[in-house]
């Protein structure tokens, strides 16, 4: 076998890889996505290798970016949302990664989780939260709104899955984007308290946090 001289060797790297080792990850994911476009498109279950491969592709371009697949809608699309997992540091990669997205026929691009209306009942570390036992009251919180979650089972004892439920319902009721750019605390209290004569159904809250940032009284 002869040797060919470092300097082919090299140029014929380049000319094979060509500048794809330079690539940005976020058109790497989006080659990697659109070459198994099929199979994404048909996953319907988190044991699928394709849905490790398509989490681990993510967590290449940013350790953060997470997502979620919606089912097939009436018009044969389906929708991909791109999340930070709520971490606002990372808000620059999803927006990014979604400005670089491709046009593909079947497929509707989101950034960060959306509101889901009408909201649904929330289970997590082995409680069933019903949306119709959840109220709130929203207070100012200097530039932010405040909010006050009034959970029907809610004890201290258990204050740390509460609040990742409340997480959750918050996520549902606002979006990912509104959770980490314009909320300001949340408090959680059973319905026991004094301010729940106060309160209201939480799928009123969308439309009062609106119109809280849009000037409007609460």
């Amino acid at each position: 076998m002869i040797a060919a001289p470092v300097e082919n060797f090299l140029l014929w790297a380049f000319e094979f890889f060509g500048t794809r080792a330079y690539a940005a990850p976020e058109i790497v994911f989006w080659e990697w996505f659109g070459s198994h476009e099929a199979s994404l498109f048909a996953l319907d279950s988190e044991n699928d290798p394709v849905f490790c491969a398509l989490a681990e592709a993510l967590e290449a371009v940013h350790v953060d970016l997470c997502f979620e697949l919606g089912t097939v809608a009436a018009d044969g699309s389906r929708e991909f949302v791109i999340s930070a997992g709520g971490n606002s540091q990372a808000f620059p990669a999803v927006e990014r990664l979604f400005r670089m997205a491709p046009e593909l026929p079947r497929w509707r691009w989101v950034k960060f989780r959306p509101r889901r209306l009408p909201l649904h009942t929330i289970e997590f570390g082995g409680k069933s939260v019903h949306i119709d036992e959840v109220h709130y009251a929203l207070v100012r919180d200097a530039q932010r709104a405040g909010v006050i979650l009034f959970l029907e089972h809610y004890n201290s004892a258990e204050k740390g899955v509460f609040q990742q439920i409340a997480r959750l319902l918050l996520d549902e009721a606002l979006g990912e984007y509104a959770v980490a750019k314009q909320l300001g605390f949340v408090e959680l209290q059973s319905r026991a308290s004094r301010y729940f004569p106060h309160a209201s159904p939480l799928c009123e809250l969308s439309s009062e946090f609106d119109a809280f940032f849009s000037g409007a009284q609460c």
